[in-house]
């Protein structure tokens, strides 16, 4: 499974690699009609799943958004346009996505469970996905030339992504390291005594939606604003889905030093000065919510180009001004 994120980033080198040649020749290449654009999109990043949130009942989308924890993004994409109201984007991204219950905000309700499991991860997130764009003021336009439009547009898709949870294990001696967390199976994944839990894949499908708005200026160049939502098909993006087990259980299937870490990893209330109870949890009570999946999404800011077009008046233009030794 791991050969998966070599693949990822040879594909995102390739494509830098590409979008350089492509600019550096930007005043020699031509491709097609002018149906193709590049860019890059640069923006914060916002995880949703089981950890963290604010006060109240969990819920999904905004209202558990933890600011602080915001990362960027960083992508790179391609768009072609069979035609103007169309488009087709091959893209790829990387940022990384946390969730601590311990910056949850304490107010005396329903949040006080979730900051007492005092559960925590961090995990980077490799994604490529394909979307298909709509561009419906495409209709109203009143002229050819792209300079001075505005275009919003919704876009759907489909890709996959990379993660790999990690959490914080503080040894005996004060040390502290950030292991993976899905080899320790934390929520029994993959032991006979729990057969409905299956060990979850690294790298899993998912499907992004969203709107954004583009504004071209100096013929071919724009800059965009984009919301984009991911829905997965995971709940272990944050390793957090379902209920406690018996932590005995880990020296069977586990090493002895990895049952030590999972042990500490799967329960963490003891760890915080507001702890009222032991080591171990009640058997099968509640860790994770597995009735939502988890999330992420993004806002982005995008700077792109749409390649020359051979047979606009600027393209003729500046070829009758060239040497004819070069045409």
């Amino acid at each position: 499974m791991k050969t998966i994120v070599p693949g990822v980033r040879a594909w995102a080198l390739f494509v830098a690699f590409s979008l350089f040649s492509l600019f550096a020749k930007s005043q020699s290449i031509s491709t097609g009609n002018g149906k193709f654009e590049v860019g890059i999109g640069l923006g914060p990043m916002f995880f949703l799943g089981d950890l963290g949130g604010n006060y109240g009942k969990g819920k999904t989308f905004l209202k558990d958004v933890n600011l602080p924890l915001t990362k960027l993004s960083k992508g790179l994409f391609a768009n072609f346009y069979p035609t103007e109201w169309i488009g087709v984007r091959v893209a790829v991204n990387h940022s990384n996505v946390e969730g601590y219950d311990s910056v949850i905000r304490s107010k005396g309700s329903h949040e006080e469970s979730r900051k007492l499991r005092n559960l925590q991860f961090k995990s980077s997130i490799f994604e490529a996905y394909t979307a298909l764009e709509i561009y419906p003021t495409v209709f109203l336009e009143q002229y050819d030339d792209l300079n001075g439009k505005l275009r919003p547009y919704g876009l759907i898709g489909i890709g996959m992504f990379r993660f790999n949870p990690k959490g914080e294990y503080i040894a005996p001696n004060g040390t502290r390291t950030w292991v993976d967390l899905q080899p320790l199976r934390l929520e029994g994944q993959g032991m006979m005594e729990y057969p409905d839990r299956k060990p979850y894949k690294l790298t899993q499908m998912h499907v992004p939606i969203g709107f954004g708005a583009k504004y071209y200026f100096g013929g071919n160049k724009y800059i965009g604003m984009e919301i984009l939502h991911r829905t997965t098909f995971t709940d272990y993006i944050d390793d957090v889905s379902t209920n406690y087990i018996d932590a005995n259980l880990f020296r069977n299937y586990l090493t002895p030093a990895q049952a030590t870490m999972a042990r500490q990893m799967h329960f963490r209330e003891n760890l915080t000065t507001a702890a009222t109870r032991g080591s171990t949890p009640s058997l099968n009570e509640q860790r994770g919510n597995p009735k939502q999946n988890d999330a992420f999404f993004s806002s982005t800011v995008r700077f792109g180009w749409r390649l020359a077009d051979p047979n606009s008046p600027a393209s003729r233009a500046s070829r009758m001004m060239r040497c004819p030794t070069f045409y």
